[in-house]
């Protein structure tokens, strides 16, 4: 059973997770160009996959992965049943034939790794760091299994772009941003769990 405190974390996690798919990521120039004007650049990813990072980082592994099925849950059912989109490009349960899905999928081992590496031993940030890297590449891990299954049993339709081009659009273009947002949400994740004392 769920204690009181993993089932709150899992619906925080939650929470995240839906509001990040809709939030994307910037950055401002150094404080030290401010003199000429703040200027923000887009790092061409959301903050779905910093939600589940810092939930495992701050929940645990069993909130985070129960916050990731609960997503995944919701973005199959809602739009099948009340037409409400919870992921990016729609939902329901022909989301599964999405190449980008096998990335969506790889949330909940991701969650879970990243949630067990956090709490594996004292609070340090290079600790923090590790689970949230090692998260990110779990989900990059899934999905790059995800995509040649979809696209040998062709789930992708006919109009879908090549396999190559799917790698580099959901694992290579992202990935500079996700990292940038890793060493963020673990800087994060290191001031919240040292404010909570734990």
């Amino acid at each position: 059973m769920f204690a009181t405190a993993e089932l709150l974390w899992a619906l925080i996690g939650l929470i995240l997770t839906i509001g990040g798919t809709w939030l994307e990521v910037f950055i401002t120039t150094g404080p030290w160009n401010w003199a000429d004007g703040i200027e923000v650049f887009s790092l061409g990813v959301s903050f779905q996959v910093g939600a589940v990072l810092l939930t495992g980082c701050l929940g645990g592994q069993n909130a985070a992965a129960l916050s990731q099925v609960a997503y995944l849950s919701l973005g199959l059912l809602l739009f099948q049943v009340f037409d409400l989109q919870v992921f990016t490009q729609g939902g329901g349960v022909s989301y599964l034939r999405e190449p980008s899905f096998g990335y969506l999928l790889g949330f909940i081992p991701a969650a879970w790794v990243c949630g067990y590496l956090a709490f594996w031993e004292t609070l340090k940030l290079e600790t923090l760091a590790l689970s949230c890297l090692s998260g990110l590449m779990t989900i990059h891990a899934v999905g790059l299994v995800y995509l040649p299954l979809a696209y040998v049993l062709q789930w992708t339709g006919e109009n879908a772009p090549s396999l190559v081009e799917s790698v580099f659009t959901y694992s290579i273009a992202p990935l500079p941003g996700q990292l940038i947002l890793v060493c963020a949400v673990s800087v994060l994740a290191y001031g919240m769990r040292q404010i909570m004392f734990y």
